[in-house]
């Protein structure tokens, strides 16, 4: 085989094994879409990817309660009162890794302000890899351990896709959804979605 023929023969090898490992990121960790599947959820779609929903309209939200990844327990009923922002993700999705600084920025200019953050840790089989994903993000909130996906199936139909992780939810003061995004986050946007709801009274 010649050096040109090998060269092609190669690049054509790469090209396959990149487009099949963009195939596999994408089926395991979406960035995003903007359906969660059926229900009727009041949620209306916005040009910046955040669904909303009108104050009277929202959905109320389920109580997410069991042992985060350091071994405690945790109840988003101990947050009532408060904007909670839920945020699914998994140390394996490359997206989750990017939007974390974000969300950790974020938490910290608004905890004192009455939002807590709450994470939804997801189909990593072993808290190792989700402590590790704290530390190397500096991430202080903290997040339910929930390999199986059973903290995201306690939410209505059609309220969030298990496909797109990273996913958010703002819940406002009542423990209604007042946002969603089924997409990574940039700090801009995490915000624009958080501060309607904070400014609510």
């Amino acid at each position: 085989m010649s050096a040109v023929r090998r060269s092609r023969s190669r690049t054509a090898s790469l090209a396959v094994t990149s487009a099949a490992a963009a195939a596999l990121a994408l089926s395991a960790c979406s960035s995003g879409g903007t359906s969660g599947g059926g229900g009727d959820t009041h949620f209306v779609a916005g040009g910046n990817g955040v669904d909303t929903a009108e104050r009277g309209e929202r959905a109320a939200a389920p109580e997410l309660s069991g042992a985060t990844i350091d071994g405690k327990q945790l109840s988003t009923a101990d947050y009532k009162g408060k904007v909670l922002v839920v945020n699914v993700w998994g140390s394996w999705c490359p997206p989750c890794r990017a939007e974390a600084k974000n969300f950790q920025t974020v938490y910290s200019d608004l905890k004192d302000r009455g939002v807590q953050f709450v994470g939804i840790n997801t189909r990593d089989t072993s808290t190792t890899p989700a402590k590790a994903f704290e530390k190397e993000f500096g991430v202080t909130y903290p997040s339910l351990y929930d390999p199986t996906g059973k903290q995201m199936l306690r939410f209505g139909k059609g309220t969030l896709n298990p496909q797109a992780i990273p996913s958010t939810l703002v819940i406002d003061r009542d423990g209604k959804i007042a946002a969603r995004a089924l997409m990574p986050l940039g700090e801009d946007t995490l915000r624009d979605m958080i501060k309607p709801v904070l400014a609510e009274k």
